[in-house]
């Protein structure tokens, strides 16, 4: 398995595999597919703080896992969320937790203090994969999003590095 910072070049391969869990899934939000250009946005920096990798097995794009800003004051400039989105094919198999760790470190060589993954209430096996990562439930809110025509909880753990 490789970590390698995601650049333009796999936006189009990264984009099908986002746009599986925003048309079959509520693991995101977002109710439309991206486009090549807006997952760009999510995925690649201007900030050097922040950062996507995509995730190779045997030359093949299997994933990302990203590091990006909490909130935008300044307050929480050591607080960072944290994403991992895996091909369909890919779950279940110890990627996921490789990826968290994988990020981590890199979180914690550039300053951050905090890590926080923001999850819709019913993605259980995500809630699962960073709670045996040693991330703790920390919020509820309930039924803040809707998609697929019924309200969502979101759920937030976080990890103290």
């Amino acid at each position: 398995m490789e970590f390698i910072k995601t650049s333009g070049s796999e936006i189009s391969a990264l984009c099908d595999l986002f746009n599986y869990y925003v048309t079959k899934t509520t693991c995101t939000f977002y109710t439309n597919e991206l486009t090549g250009d807006q997952l760009s946005k999510n995925l690649i920096f201007d900030n050097s703080k922040y950062i996507s990798y995509s995730i190779y097995i045997d030359s093949v794009i299997v994933g990302f896992v990203s590091l990006t800003q909490h909130k935008s004051r300044e307050a929480y400039d050591l607080t960072g969320e944290v994403s991992v989105y895996l091909d369909e094919n890919y779950t279940g198999k110890g990627i996921g937790s490789k990826a968290i760790e994988f990020i981590e470190k890199y979180a914690v060589a550039t300053g951050f203090h905090t890590l926080i993954a923001t999850i819709c209430g019913e993605n259980i096996n995500s809630i699962k994969l960073f709670e045996r990562n040693n991330y703790i439930k920390c919020s509820h809110f309930r039924e803040v999003g809707k998609k697929f025509n019924r309200f969502l909880d979101v759920i937030s753990l976080q990890k103290i590095l």
